[in-house]
C-alpha cells in the first residue's frame, strides 16, 4: 500500500518531533506547578520557559501570555463585555467578521443581541472604509457606549490575511478594543503583537506542529487588565485562567512554537508547492475557481472549486485513493456543510457545495502534490465522463 498524503495542515499539522520529545519528558516527571517543593518548582520551570518560547513567536511579553486548553477556549476568554467593560457598563457591543471561526463568530461571552456581522468582499478581505463607516456609525448613536472588535488574521478555509493593523488604528481611534484570532497564521507569517495593534491575540499549539489541546491568549502591550477570566477558582495563570496547568502540552507548545518562528522562511518554499499545485489544478479543469486568489493569502492555503464536483464526494475520492484534505473547517463534527466562508463572500450556493481545501505545511514536499494531483486528476475523470453519461 502506498503511503498516505497528508495535506490537511490547517485542521491540524503533524506533532514535530522535538515537541514530542519535549513532552515525553515532562510526562516523565512528577509534580505540580503550583506546588513549592522541587518537584512543583521544575513543573513550573518546564512552563516558564515555554511561555517566553510562546511570546517570542509573536513578540510579545512573556507575563502576558495565559495559557488555555485550546484556541476556542482562548477566543471566548477574551470575547467578554468585561473584557471592555471591568464595571459592567451599558451599552457595550461586539463586533465580528462574517468569516470567523465559530467561537468568534456566536459572540463569546456577549449576548447575541449585542452582536453585530463585519462584511467581507468578494475576496474574503474586509474593506477598511466600509469598516471605518460601521464603526462610526455605531458611535454616532453610542457617544459614551464600549466595544470590542474581533478580526481574525488569517482565515482557516481561504487563507485570505486580513488588514488588522488598519483595522486596529480604527478601533482604537474610536476607543475601542480590538481581539485578533491569529490562529491560522501564527507559525506562517511573521507576526508582531505591537505592530499588529492587537489588544488581544488568539494562538492554538496544534495547528503549527504542536500537541493538540492547548492554545493561549495573549495581552497586548497595555492590555493586561483586557483578560476576563473563564474558568475561576485558583490562581493559575496569574489569576486569569484557573486549572492545573497541562504542564506537557505547554512544553510542547513551547519547543513548536520556537521552531515555527525560526523556520518561519520555509513559507516561501511552500508557497511555490501551493502555486504548483494551483497550476496543475488549473491545468486539469480550466473552469476551477480558487477562492481569494487575488487577496494576499497565507503560503499554505489553497481553496477552490470545479462547477459540478460536489466536495464531500471528491473529498471521499481522494481519501480512498490515500490523500487527506478537507472540504473547509474541521470544526463540525465531521459534517461536510456549505461554507458560511463562501456565503459571506457571495459565492454562488452551488458553487460553494463544490469548495473544497488543500493545506500545506512542515513536512509537505513536491512528491505529496504529485500524489495529489494523480488522485486529483483520476476522479476529475471519473465525474467529466460521469456528465457526459448523463
Amino acid at each position: 500500500m502506498s503511503p498516505r498524503t497528508y495535506l490537511d495542515y490547517n485542521a491540524t499539522a503533524p506533532l514535530r518531533p522535538q515537541a514530542a520529545e519535549a513532552m515525553a519528558a515532562v510526562l516523565g516527571e512528577t509534580g505540580n506547578p503550583s506546588s513549592v517543593h522541587a518537584e512543583g518548582r521544575r513543573a513550573r520551570e518546564y512552563i516558564e520557559a515555554a511561555r517566553e518560547k510562546v511570546a517570542g513567536l509573536v513578540n510579545a511579553k512573556a507575563r502576558n501570555v495565559i495559557f488555555t486548553s485550546c484556541g476556542t477556549e482562548a477566543n471566548m476568554t477574551a470575547l467578554s463585555p468585561q473584557a471592555v467593560a471591568p464595571e459592567g457598563a451599558s451599552g457595550t457591543h461586539c463586533f465580528v467578521s462574517a468569516i470567523e471561526h465559530p467561537s468568534v463568530l456566536c459572540g463569546g461571552r456577549f449576548e447575541q443581541a449585542d452582536v453585530s456581522e463585519i462584511a467581507v468582499g468578494g475576496d474574503g478581505t474586509i474593506d477598511v472604509s466600509s469598516f471605518a463607516g460601521q464603526l462610526e456609525n455605531y458611535r454616532s448613536s453610542n457617544p459614551s457606549g464600549t466595544f470590542l472588535v474581533s478580526v481574525m488574521l488569517a482565515n482557516n478555509e481561504t487563507g485570505a490575511i486580513q488588514p488588522v493593523a488598519e483595522l486596529a488604528e480604527q478601533v482604537h481611534g474610536l476607543g475601542g478594543v480590538l481581539q485578533c484570532d491569529a490562529v491560522q497564521a501564527a507559525g506562517k507569517i511573521p507576526i508582531d503583537i505591537a505592530s499588529l495593534g492587537a489588544d488581544m491575540l488568539t494562538l492554538s499549539a496544534h495547528k503549527f506542529g504542536g500537541p493538540q489541546g492547548i492554545g493561549t491568549l495573549i495581552l497586548g502591550p497595555g492590555a493586561e487588565d483586557f483578560a476576563a477570566p473563564l474558568l475561576r477558582g485558583g490562581g493559575q495563570e496569574m489569576r486569569r485562567r484557573a486549572g492545573t496547568e497541562n504542564v506537557a502540552g505547554i512544553a510542547g507548545f513551547g519547543v513548536a512554537a520556537e521552531i515555527a518562528a525560526r523556520d518561519i522562511e520555509d513559507f516561501r518554499r511552500i508557497a511555490e508547492l501551493r502555486d504548483e499545485l494551483e497550476i496543475r489544478i488549473k491545468s486539469e479543469s480550466p473552469d476551477a475557481v480558487i477562492f481569494a486568489e487575488r487577496a494576499p493569502r497565507l503560503a499554505n492555503t489553497s481553496c477552490f472549486a470545479v462547477p459540478g464536483m460536489k466536495a464531500e464526494t471528491s473529498v471521499i475520492g481522494l481519501d480512498l485513493e490515500g490523500v487527506a484534505v478537507s472540504a473547509g473547517s474541521a470544526c463540525s463534527s465531521g459534517k461536510v456543510d456549505r461554507s458560511h466562508v463562501l456565503d459571506a463572500m457571495g459565492v454562488e450556493p452551488g458553487l460553494a457545495e463544490c469548495a473544497m481545501r488543500v493545506s500545506l505545511g512542515w513536512k509537505s514536499q513536491a512528491a505529496d502534490v504529485e500524489q495529489f494531483i494523480t488522485a486529483w486528476s483520476l476522479i476529475h475523470h471519473r465525474y467529466q465522463e460521469q456528465a457526459q453519461a448523463a
